[in-house]
């Protein structure tokens, strides 16, 4: 019989892990309730009219489609029938797909759910999505983002909360890390000081791969799309040489002159850095012009969080979005948000030992299994504990002693305790802490105020 196996791309987490998969998540929903955002959560399929259009023509072929259900067939022409291509087959037996992210399925919330929400909006959403990606080290094809939106609200405080939640979670997590600011304002001011505002598109998509292709592919990219060699050369120097420091800025405002979007760009820039230099952050905050997420859907500030320590790619990113709303019918509402990826956090603080210990402990105590007669007062005392918050179990079966003990060593359970008929009799029981090897007799009465 064939071993079963997984997706590639996919991971099983047993329970030690998803104990720390845990310890993230709440750190950063924690952060995130206590910036008074409220959580809301999607469901894992939208319709592929939601979806399509939003992440540009690269987002597009990543989408995870699902097949209708019953003959998907039935509604296929015949002329597409006798001359089968995937790209035309695709409207007629598809019309749903699997969440790219969390933003276009909260885009369509708000718009859903207008009337009975207030604006401004601050929601946050911990769910996984799936991009049909090529599997490798810190990417994988199904993975939770954990978001957090303001929507309804364009003032720049907003971006400068993003940067707090991100200064706030890394901090609890114990993980350093730089924040790469810029603007696509500014990105498109650059674009249409070059003589190529009608390729802005492909120009972000392209520069968004400098630090996964390099210069070289980069180039060969923008040249294919109709950029001119010199004109992708001129383009490639502004953004690998000083692309992350404050005088490449001051340089852009005089090339800026012509440029009203530019010069917008900068100045939202700039207000945002004042805010993050009189925010009293830990984490570091740096311009990098050569930042652009290729996403569509972004306007103007965007964001890319990356380790200190860690060779990977971005932990967490986001930026602001004027237009999404509009796409579905709802004018005029402004958003901005983050996006913590919560699997290469795993990943980081898996390598660095970031967790705290006994983190994966499913119980505090296990009761070791005496027999029929000594069941029943194990059992009154774990619901004692239970009653009081404390997690403790009894070993099922009547084995022998050894076994049991080994058993709450290999669970991580950190105390085992004791009841046979000498200990009932004098109304006592035995605590052994496996870690020391120490080990005392208390009264029952008083084994709550023990774990406590």
């Amino acid at each position: 019989m064939t071993k079963p196996s997984i997706p590639k791309g996919t991971r099983d987490f047993g329970p030690s892990d998803t104990a720390r998969r845990n310890f993230i998540f709440e750190t950063i929903k924690k952060v995130f309730m206590l910036h008074g955002f409220s959580q809301i959560e999607t469901p894992a399929m939208e319709n592929l009219s939601t979806l399509l259009g939003k992440y540009g023509d690269e987002g597009d072929k990543l989408l995870f489609r699902i097949l209708n259900s019953g003959d998907f067939l039935s509604d296929v022409p015949g002329d597409k029938r006798d001359n089968p291509d995937a790209a035309g087959l695709l409207p007629f037996v598809s019309d749903k797909g699997l969440r790219y992210d969390l933003t276009v399925p909260f885009a369509r919330f708000v718009v859903q759910h207008q009337n009975e929400i207030s604006f401004p909006f601050k929601r946050f959403q911990i769910q996984p999505v799936w991009r049909a990606d090529r599997p490798q080290r810190g990417r994988y094809r199904e993975f939770f983002q954990c978001d957090a939106d303001v929507i309804g609200s364009d003032a720049i405080v907003n971006e400068f909360e993003m940067v707090q939640l991100v200064n706030e979670v890394f901090a609890q997590l114990g993980i350093e890390v730089t924040v790469h600011v810029n603007n696509r304002k500014i990105l498109y001011g650059i674009a249409e000081v070059f003589g190529y505002a009608n390729k802005f598109s492909e120009i972000t998509v392209a520069i968004d791969k400098l630090d996964k292709t390099g210069r070289d592919k980069v180039k060969l990219e923008l040249t294919e799309k109709g950029v001119d060699e010199i004109t992708a050369d001129r383009l490639l120097d502004m953004y690998c040489e000083n692309a992350e420091t404050d005088q490449l800025l001051i340089s852009l405002e005089e090339l800026f002159i012509n440029s009203e979007t530019g010069r917008k760009g900068l100045s939202e820039i700039n207000e945002l850095l004042e805010y993050c230099n009189s925010g009293n952050l830990k984490t570091k905050v740096k311009p990098d012009v050569s930042l652009a997420r290729g996403l569509n859907y972004y306007t103007g500030a965007i964001f890319e969080v990356k380790a200190d320590k860690v060779a990977m790619g971005s932990i967490c990113g986001g930026g602001r979005y004027d237009n999404l709303t509009g796409i579905f019918g709802l004018n005029g509402v402004s958003g901005v948000g983050i996006s913590f990826g919560a699997e290469r956090i795993f990943d980081i603080m898996l390598q660095e030992n970031l967790f705290p210990q006994n983190i994966e402990t499913p119980a505090k105590v296990l009761f070791v299994n005496f027999g029929k007669s000594e069941e029943p007062h194990a059992l009154r005392l774990i619901s004692k504990l239970r009653h009081e918050g404390i997690s403790a179990v009894m070993y099922p079966d009547q084995a022998k002693m050894k076994k049991q003990i080994q058993y709450a060593d290999d669970s991580h359970i950190p105390f085992i305790a004791m009841m046979g008929e000498d200990e009932i009799e004098r109304k006592q029981v035995g605590i052994k802490n496996l870690k020391t090897g120490e080990q005392q007799t208390i009264d029952s009465k008083d084994i709550v105020e023990f774990f406590k």
